[in-house]
């Protein structure tokens, strides 16, 4: 199957008015040697990672001065949190594990977003000068309202894009460097909104930070209201409404970014995004104080520690002396500082002290409730 093929294949296939209008596939070096005013692009990749480093890649690569590029993306479900942004308070990573979706972090800043096949992402591409969410997001409502006249489209405020006036069915972030920009947007078409509830929800609680909190809205999908509306029919709507607006006549052309040969550096970008360093390292610093349950009639215990980098620091167990001795508070403490911040890490440290020995089986009882309340304190 061709890469345009594939492509219009995963996001629902190419209406016959559509077909006139899609261009040849390009690749990394005719998109850097392209004299062209303006291009949109189609991703055939449903990969989150792959499509991340993509837009870096563009962004990077491609002489925005003189150009505008659109690129349309979906991807498999994945959960995206903003650069600046703590992933243990904006995502139900135990869940996520569970029901194997990735978290990325991406190098925009803003809030968290639930991303499957029912979400279509829209990246604008212009120079620094340029840059203006306004008439990005303009593309979008026209585009909405070309294709369903009756939709209560607008964008607010907070450059989201809300259906009815209040039902949110797009956020948006961006990134300028130093010369160019680009302004990414979701636009809900059919998404599980059982998963973006259930995921879009913090991994434990206590956590106090200077992170970009995610700014919890109602969402809705565009097909509750608009059944019929099909994924050709955005595409080729989206596609009209950018060249109208910017005075191009740019054909719809797809992109493979798992091709490293087309794009070089694209598959060695979508390793780093992919990484514990970039994920969970990049966290901004933050702290946790929170009381743990150790069961009926064995009273709590509280946990207190920063975070820097991922990694903890400045650990304190505090227990009840008379039910675990405090030297081995002081001595699980040390143990897990230093360490990840996660429950595979934290349980290591406890089982590197139960692999000791020592303990009465009493007390290593009292040591393993101990362990799976501090496990489940890091969600």
């Amino acid at each position: 199957m061709s890469a345009l093929r594939r492509s219009l294949f995963l996001l629902g296939g190419a209406s016959r008015s559509s077909s006139s209008l899609i261009g040849s596939s390009l690749s990394g070096s005719s998109l850097v040697g392209s004299s062209s005013p303006g291009m949109v692009l189609l991703s055939s990749s449903t990969d989150v990672f792959q499509n991340l480093a993509l837009e870096d890649w563009i962004d990077a690569h491609v002489d925005l001065q003189q150009r505008r590029l659109l690129l349309l993306w979906r991807n498999r479900p994945a959960v995206v949190i903003g650069r600046h942004q703590n992933p243990w308070a904006e995502a139900d990573l135990p869940h996520m594990k569970r029901a194997g979706v990735p978290l990325a972090r991406r190098r925009s800043g803003g809030g968290a977003v639930y991303h499957d096949l029912g979400n279509l992402n829209a990246t604008f591409f212009c120079s620094k000068q340029a840059y203006d969410r306004g008439r990005n997001l303009g593309v979008v409502t026209g585009a909405l309202r070309r294709v369903r006249p009756d939709l209560d489209v607008r964008a607010t405020d907070r450059l989201d894009i809300v259906l009815n006036g209040d039902l949110k069915i797009s956020g948006s972030a961006s990134r300028l460097s130093r010369k160019s920009s680009y302004h990414h947007l979701t636009l809900l078409h059919s998404a599980d909104r059982a998963s973006l509830s259930s995921m879009l929800r913090p991994s434990c609680s206590g956590i106090h930070s200077n992170a970009t909190p995610s700014v919890r809205s109602p969402v809705t999908n565009l097909r509750d209201h608009a059944p019929s509306l099909k994924w050709e029919e955005l595409l080729e709507a989206l596609q009209l409404q950018f060249n109208k607006e910017f005075g191009l006549s740019a054909a719809l052309s797809p992109v493979d970014p798992s091709d490293d040969s087309a794009f070089p550096g694209v598959a060695a970008a979508a390793a780093e995004l992919r990484g514990w360093d970039w994920t969970f390292g990049k966290t901004p610093k933050f702290s946790l104080k929170t009381c743990l349950p150790l069961g009926p009639g064995r009273g709590g215990a509280l946990l207190q520690l920063e975070v820097r980098s991922g990694r903890m620091e400045n650990v304190e167990l505090m227990v009840s002396k008379d039910w675990i001795p405090e030297r081995l508070c002081v001595e699980l403490s040390a143990a897990m500082t230093g360490e990840k911040f996660c429950r595979l890490h934290a349980a290591a440290a406890f089982n590197a002290m139960s692999q000791r020995g020592g303990e009465d089986g009493v007390l290593q009882h009292r040591l393993d409730v101990l362990c799976d309340a501090v496990i489940n304190a890091m969600g």
